[in-house]
């Protein structure tokens, strides 16, 4: 029966795999059923904590879309891009890596990535050096973000292990930079240099390169006063986390815990937003940061409620075979996690899924603090939506996935900045924790 459950597992996923986006949402929910009014198991818990911060950080997002503040942010990004033109393989990864851990989602990069094809290109350099690191950095990043569903669910649950909010994001915010920085300077020696790229002689000698120059972003007139407001909240969320920390201990027993507070606070950023800055709040319903923040709601829906319902069956075989292991080799939560990041699509789907059960384990809340930035290897399919708007924006040809399909530029810089930010992490969190 063990056997058949895994099989239906694999298989939902799988199945959503190839339906692509919101699809792994809807095969996960349709592996519960099987796995519940067909083979019987008690049904799962539902990640509600999650879903809830998505939901109302990407309300705050969407608003700040419409009123502008993302076109603002991408053309200071810009500025700073094309200021340091030959080090865009380095300020490319800052770029996406800061946007991300202030917004909490790694779908800001959209917006930049147009810039960093263009920026390279002008100055000779192979695209898909900065492209590959940017992306990876605009997904690693969601484990430092200190608004991110996944950095959220997982100080929750560590709390109650003596280690807090704060704690966390001092250990993975330096450990996860320090490795994208290291990741670009591996992905500078990665593919031929652009002028002895055959793909891209060719495509230049039938006049498939174009030079667009610089974006001309109109910046509406609300766009700053979203962005204040905006990061103010984000400071505020800060703040208020550190009050109530019991490591702090200057607010006991505060009337709104830490998860609550930091919905309470993006819903109350949202309506200012839309207030000061006068935008119809119909519109956010259109955004692009909307509809893939609400499609990230279902996904983290199907695929942690699929993994609770089968891991928690299941707890007392896991203890028994992995118990031991992860004991003697606690780097193997890492690999556990990047391996299980890259079938679920979702930083917090990943952690909901599996860090209670590594808790459960007894795993050292060091390990688990150090491994979190595994569970960001979403790169290494490349179907996931950043990979896929690089490869289509660079016209040169240098970003593309070859015909084996894992040989793409994604993967050494990725796994290079994964396992120095698991590294890096270990050293940091032993010191602090």
């Amino acid at each position: 029966m063990l056997l058949l459950e895994i099989i239906v597992v694999l298989a939902a996923i799988y199945f959503g795999a190839r339906l692509g986006s919101i699809g792994i949402g809807y095969a996960g929910g349709l592996g519960v059923i099987v796995l519940t009014l067909g083979l019987g198991l008690k049904l799962g818990s539902i990640p509600i904590d999650v879903i809830l911060i998505i939901m109302s950080v990407i309300a705050a997002i969407g608003a700040m879309q419409v009123a502008g503040g993302l076109d603002y942010m991408v053309s200071v990004a810009e500025k700073i891009l094309r200021k340091n033109p030959k080090h865009i393989t380095y300020l490319a990864p800052v770029v996406t890596y800061v946007m991300t851990l202030l917004a909490g989602t790694g779908h800001t990069a959209f917006s930049t990535l147009p810039v960093i094809a263009e920026v390279a290109k002008e100055q000779g350099i192979r695209p898909s050096r900065p492209l590959s690191i940017a992306v990876v950095a605009s997904q690693i990043a969601i484990t430092a973000s200190p608004i991110s569903a996944a950095v959220v669910f997982l100080s929750g649950v560590l709390e109650k292990q003596g280690v807090g909010y704060l704690e966390l994001l001092a250990i993975s915010i330096p450990s996860s930079f320090l490795a994208c920085m290291v990741g670009a300077f591996v992905a500078t020696f990665i593919g031929k240099d652009l002028k002895d790229d055959e793909v891209y002689q060719d495509r230049l000698a039938k006049g498939l390169i174009k030079m667009r120059g610089e974006t001309k972003l109109e910046v509406k007139k609300g766009a700053k006063l979203s962005v204040t407001i905006f990061l103010s909240a984000i400071l505020i969320v800060v703040t208020y986390a550190t009050l109530i920390s019991t490591k702090v201990g200057i607010i006991t027993n505060p009337i709104v815990p830490r998860n609550e507070a930091i919905m309470l606070f993006m819903l109350a950023a949202a309506a200012f937003i839309t207030f000061f800055c006068k935008i119809e709040s119909a519109k956010v319903l259109n955004t692009s940061t909307f509809k893939s923040g609400m499609s990230a709601c279902i996904c983290v829906l199907g695929v942690a409620w699929l993994g609770d319902t089968f891991v928690s069956n299941h707890i007392a075989e896991i203890k028994l075979f992995a118990g031991d292991l992860l004991n003697v080799y606690p780097w193997m939560l890492a690999v556990v996690l990047f391996f299980a990041s890259t079938l679920l699509y979702s930083q917090a789907a990943t952690t909901k899924a599996l860090i209670p059960t590594a808790i459960l384990l007894g795993v050292a809340p060091l390990t688990i603090v150090a491994s979190f930035a595994a569970v960001s290897a979403l790169f290494i399919l490349p179907t996931y939506p950043t990979l896929i708007a690089a490869v289509e924006m660079d016209d040169t040809g240098s970003t593309r996935i070859g015909k084996y399909v894992f040989n793409h530029p994604f993967i050494i810089p990725g796994v290079v900045t994964i396992t120095l930010s698991v590294a890096f992490a270990f050293i940091i969190g032993g010191m602090i924790l």
